[in-house]
């Protein structure tokens, strides 16, 4: 069983799309640990009452960006994190997390990438652009996460067709649907190349 430790930043839907598929045995995982940097982020609730460990990191607990990054790898080394899933984080992760963690780094990102990604694109915004743009199709991307926002390599994307009469939340409500699978396929298409905590050298 690998340990899951999450970066949330608001609401937590994916979070709990993950939490339920370990509940259910969907995936051979624990979730360790939840970081977020929002201290009235509703996820936050969801982890406690859930019983998972959380912990508010940010730039108000840490202005020095660099101890926030060296607070951020404690925590997940102390929850004896093997994989870090980014579900709805907001923040680029620092240098020292990205290097201790490399290449055991996902993110979920609402779009289908390259398409709508970079700074700036998030939530709403990136559904508004899918419709403001004409795609006729848009749908989520699992992808590796490294310095730059959403440009590591895709491991794993879904699909849905943009309807003529789609708002951003019509189009939101079925992406999030495709992100909580695909998130929940990708850890356990990669769980197989994970070795646990017990065996990591972190």
């Amino acid at each position: 069983m690998i340990r899951l430790g999450v970066l949330a930043s608001h609401q937590g839907t994916n979070f709990q799309a993950l939490l339920d598929a370990c509940q259910a045995g969907k995936l051979h995982a624990q979730i360790a640990i939840l970081i977020c940097n929002n201290s009235a982020a509703p996820v936050l609730q969801r982890a406690r009452s859930a019983g998972v460990p959380t912990m508010h990191l940010s730039g108000a607990t840490h202005p020095d960006p660099e101890l926030l990054d060296g607070a951020m790898l404690k925590a997940l080394k102390h929850a004896k994190t093997d994989l870090v899933v980014l579900a709805g984080y907001m923040k680029k992760l620092g240098t020292q997390t990205l290097t201790a963690y490399c290449n055991r780094l996902i993110n979920v990102h609402p779009s289908l990438l390259p398409r709508h990604g970079g700074k700036g694109m998030y939530g709403m915004r990136v559904h508004a652009r899918v419709i403001k743009s004409g795609d006729r199709e848009t749908g989520a991307t699992v992808h590796q996460v490294v310095g730059e926002y959403d440009r590591g390599e895709i491991l794993l994307q879904g699909k849905t067709p943009v309807r003529e009469t789609d708002t951003p939340e019509t189009l939101a409500s079925r992406v999030h649907k495709i992100e909580h699978d695909i998130l929940i396929r990708a850890i356990h298409d990669l769980q197989s190349g994970i070795e646990p905590c017990q065996k990591s050298p972190l």
